[in-house]
C-alpha cells in the first residue's frame, strides 16, 4: 500500500493485516522523515537501524499479527526528555549533550511491550521549558502548517512530527500546557491525562507536582488506544496512580448521554483572537446538535492560574535542576584557572550549559524560595492552586466537562515573542489550570482561523475521568474531521 496512505494506527494495523510487515511500515515512515522533515526539524534523533531492527524481530515472532497488541508495529516517536535505552536523552539541552541513559522510561517499557517502534527522539523547549520550541539547544522546529511559524511547545517535535505524518503517534509531556498547546497549533490530538494516570519514572523532572506523560495523535481514537498502553500504577513512581485503568479505545463507542458543557465565558472575555473564538463558537455548536447543553460557569480564581504557575512551575524547577552540577553526569565546563574552585566550575557549567530561558526559571523560582519570600510567592500560590481545584470542583457538580479554546491565538510567528517572556506566558491562560489541579485535559482540532491556521478545542474533565472526556471528543470528532485536514507537504531538495 502507498506510503501516503498510512496515517492512524488503524490504517497501520488494517495494512499489517492485508500482508504488510511491521519492516514495511517502519521503511514508510523513515523515508517520509528523511525526505521530509528537514524544514520542519520535528526529530533531534533518528533511529533508523535500531527501529528497523525492532521491526524485523515483530515480524519474526509474529506480534504484528497479534489483535490483543494493538501497537504492535506501530511507529512513535518520543519526546527528547523521556528516557530511552541506548538512544540519546538530552532535554534538548547543551548540559545534556551526547547523554545515553542505561534504562527506559517506564512508558517506554509498556510501548515495547506493546510492539510499538520507536522511530527517533523528538525536540523540544530546553527541560520542558517554553511554549515555542524556540528554546533548545537543537534549533528550533518549525510549525509544518507554516514554516514561519511556531509549532507551540514544549512538545512541539512530537506535534509537528504526528501533523505532517512523520509518525502516527508520540509522546510529549505536559506541565502547563506543553501538550496541548502544541497539538492545537499543529492541529492534532492532544492530552494531558490526570496526574498520576501516567508514571513519570524516566521523565527528566521540570515540575514534579505538575509534569504528566501523554499522549499525541491524529485521532481521538489513537490516543485512547496509546493511554490505555502506558497508564497504571508504577511501583518506581511514588505519585502514579492505582486507579483502573480502562479500556479508553474501546469505549469510545459508548455516547455520553446528554451532557452538560460548562464554559468560563469570563475567562474569554479579553485576549482571544477573533479567529479563535468564532472557531470555539463553531465548535460548540456542534456539540449541540449533539445534544450537548451549554452553561455558564464560574472559575472565578483562574484568572490566577497563569501567576500561580509561573511561581510554583519554577521553584520546582529550581529544586529539580540543582543536579546538573558538572559532576555526576551531563556538561562540565573546562578547567579554567584554579582547578580546586568547586563552585567557579559550578557556576561556569550551569552558565555555559543551560539556556536564557531555563536560567530565567531557575532565578524566578530560586527567589521564590529563597527566605523572607517564602511565604510570600510560593506558599500564597499553592493557596491559590487549591483556590482553583475548589473551583473545578464546584463546577463539576453541575457539568460534565469544561470546554474552553485550547491557545487564545493560533500559531504565531517565529521569534514574535522570544524578547517578550511575559506574553509568551500569557498564552497558556487556559491550559496552565489542569496542571495546576491535576485534571485530565484534551485538545481536539477545532477549525481553522480566517488564515488558515488550525486552533484547538479544550475539554476539561473530572479527576480519571479520561474515558468520559475521550467520548466527548470522540462525538466531536465524528462531526467536525479537521484532523483529516493536512498541513502542505514540505521535502528536502
Amino acid at each position: 500500500m502507498p506510503s501516503s496512505d498510512l496515517q492512524t494506527t488503524a490504517d497501520i494495523r488494517a495494512a499489517m493485516s492485508d500482508g504488510a510487515t511491521a519492516v514495511d511500515i517502519c521503511t514508510a515512515y523513515l523515508e517520509r522523515i528523511a525526505t521530509q522533515d528537514g524544514p520542519i526539524h520535528a526529530f533531534t534523533h533518528v533511529a533508523g537501524e535500531r527501529a528497523l531492527q525492532d521491526a524485523a524481530e515483530i515480524d519474526a515472532d509474529g506480534r504484528g499479527r497479534d489483535p490483543v497488541l494493538p501497537l504492535a508495529g506501530v511507529p512513535i516517536a518520543i519526546k527528547d526528555n523521556i528516557c530511552t535505552q541506548g538512544m540519546p536523552t538530552t532535554a534538548s539541552s547543551r548540559i545534556l549533550a551526547g547523554f545515553v541513559p542505561p534504562y527506559d522510561a517506564t512508558v517506554v517499557e509498556r510501548l515495547r511491550a506493546a510492539g510499538a517502534v520507536i522511530v527517533g527522539k523528538t525536540n523540544c523547549d530546553e527541560f520542558a521549558m517554553g511554549s515555542t520550541t524556540e528554546h533548545s539547544a537543537c534549533e528550533p522546529t518549525h510549525n509544518p502548517w507554516d514554516l514561519t511559524r511556531v509549532p507551540g511547545g514544549s512538545s512541539g517535535g512530537s506535534a509537528a512530527a504526528v501533523a505532517a505524518r512523520l509518525a502516527p503517534i508520540a509522546l510529549g509531556s505536559d506541565t502547563g500546557g506543553s501538550i496541548r498547546q502544541p497539538a492545537a497549533f499543529c492541529g492534532i490530538v492532544g492530552l494531558k491525562p490526570t496526574y498520576g494516570r501516567v508514571s513519570r519514572y524516566g521523565l527528566l523532572a521540570f515540575a514534579s507536582s505538575l509534569d504528566q506523560i501523554g499522549p499525541f495523535a491524529l485521532t481521538v481514537s489513537d490516543a485512547a488506544v496509546l493511554l490505555t498502553v502506558i497508564a497504571g500504577h508504577d511501583a518506581a513512581d511514588a505519585t502514579s496512580s492505582a486507579e483502573a485503568v480502562p479500556a479508553f479505545g474501546a469505549r469510545l463507542a459508548e455516547p455520553v448521554a446528554h451532557p452538560t458543557i460548562g464554559v468560563p465565558w469570563h475567562l474569554l472575555e479579553h485576549g482571544v483572537d477573533a479567529g479563535v473564538r468564532a472557531a470555539f463558537d463553531a465548535a460548540l455548536d456542534v456539540l449541540r446538535s449533539q445534544g450537548a447543553t451549554i452553561v455558564d460557569i464560574l472559575l472565578p480564581h483562574s484568572v490566577y492560574a497563569v501567576p500561580t504557575y509561573y511561581v510554583v512551575a519554577p521553584a520546582e524547577a529550581s529544586s529539580n535542576l540543582s543536579r546538573y552540577d558538572g559532576v555526576r553526569f551531563g556538561y562540565r565546563a573546562p578547567a579554567n584557572g584554579d582547578r580546586s574552585d568547586l563552585g567557579e566550575m559550578y557556576n561556569r557549567t550551569r552558565s555555559g550549559g543551560f539556556g536564557d530561558e531555563v536560567k530565567r526559571r531557575i532565578m524566578l523560582g530560586t527567589y521564590a524560595l529563597s527566605a523572607g519570600y517564602y511565604d510570600a510567592y510560593y506558599v500564597k500560590a499553592q493557596q491559590v492552586r487549591t483556590l482553583i481545584r475548589r473551583d473545578y470542583d464546584a463546577a463539576f457538580e453541575r457539568v460534565d466537562a469544561v470546554a474552553m479554546p485550547t491557545t487564545p491565538t493560533a500559531a504565531f510567528a517565529l521569534g514574535e515573542r522570544s524578547e517578550d517572556p511575559l506574553q509568551m506566558y500569557a498564552g497558556d491562560v487556559f491550559t496552565a489550570s489542569a496542571n495546576l489541579t491535576g485534571l485530565p485535559a484534551l485538545s481536539v482540532p477545532g477549525g481553522h482561523d480566517a488564515s488558515g491556521l488550525p486552533v484547538g478545542l479544550q475539554l476539561v474533565g473530572r479527576a480519571f475521568d479520561e474515558a468520559n472526556l475521550l467520548r466527548l471528543g470522540a462525538s466531536y470528532e465524528r462531526d467536525a474531521a479537521w484532523w483529516r485536514d493536512r498541513p502542505p507537504v514540505h521535502t528536502t531538495v
